[in-house]
């Protein structure tokens, strides 16, 4: 089973709850967990892992033959992300860190003047601690598109899976492309969320997302107290949905968060023992 840990916002405990589940689940289950936040990896800090590199993820980009072009600029003006600064009767200028590899100016060059070259845009890493074995991918500085980083750790997923009973995926926050391309992947989400009007907000964005996905899905609430929980579950009534667990506001957890390590609770031990029962 792929269970994505997800939410709408920074900061409510999605990679804190990640790595604790992950933990928990590997005393008794053989364990995957993959940090899909390639924009902001974390959870080897956590898990206090030292990461291995094991791929170089490379994209495609244009290069461009200038005894070719005919300086019409063209690829410049279909150029979405503005990569190519082209004026007619000049030759294109190409700035690779925006490039997301496309092919529109290939495909538009009338004199064919344009071919494909490669850039590095990020890396994929590996490790273990806790009995858990670790995926991590992370993106180079000032490249535009995550989602390949994440696509990259599924297929290397996808030739492993059979050998784990469970699959953690972290997933960044939000609802952009690498955070569809993560769920989309998953079999069950788990949405982390905090007593707050910004949390109750940005969660209800990822249950629309998962509804859109038809992704089965739960909310755990991080940071319960008792006189704050009607926030969430006030939302929670539109969709037909309870709080699935609370995981408590108290100082032991905050120690532990504090020091850099697996957070254990009771709370965490009963979601992993609903998790190994298939959710019944």
């Amino acid at each position: 089973m792929i269970i994505g840990v997800t939410g709408g916002k920074g900061g409510t405990g999605k990679s804190t709850v990640a790595t604790a589940l992950a933990v928990e689940l590997a005393k008794t289950k053989k364990i995957l967990l993959a940090d899909m936040d390639v924009e902001c990896p974390n959870d080897h800090l956590i898990l206090s892992i030292k990461k291995k590199e094991i791929k170089k993820i490379e994209q495609r980009i244009p290069e461009f033959d200038l005894s070719k072009c005919s300086k019409c600029g063209i690829c410049g003006t279909v150029c979405k992300t503005k990569a190519i600064v082209s004026i007619k009767d000049k030759e294109p200028i190409f700035i690779p860190e925006q490039c997301n590899g496309c092919g529109a100016c290939f495909i538009t060059c009338p004199v064919k003047a344009i071919s494909w070259d490669k850039k590095e845009i990020g890396k994929i890493y590996s490790g273990k601690n806790y009995r858990v074995d670790f995926i991590s991918g992370e993106l180079k500085i000032r490249e535009p598109v995550s989602e390949f980083i994440v696509d990259e750790i599924k297929e290397l997923i996808e030739k492993i899976k059979k050998n784990y009973d469970f699959i953690i995926l972290d997933t960044a926050a939000g609802t952009h492309c690498d955070v569809i391309s993560s769920l989309d992947y998953c079999n069950n989400v788990l949405a982390i969320t905090e007593p707050s009007p910004l949390g109750m907000h940005d969660v209800e964005l990822i249950i629309k997302l998962c509804l859109k996905l038809k992704k089965p899905f739960e909310v755990i609430l991080n940071r319960y107290e008792k006189e704050n929980e009607h926030i969430i579950t006030k939302m929670l009534k539109k969709y037909n949905k309870k709080i699935f667990a609370r995981i408590p506001y108290k100082k032991e957890i905050m120690e532990q968060y504090s020091k850099g390590v697996p957070i254990e609770d009771e709370s965490i031990k009963k979601i992993t023992e609903i998790i190994k029962n298939g959710y019944n």
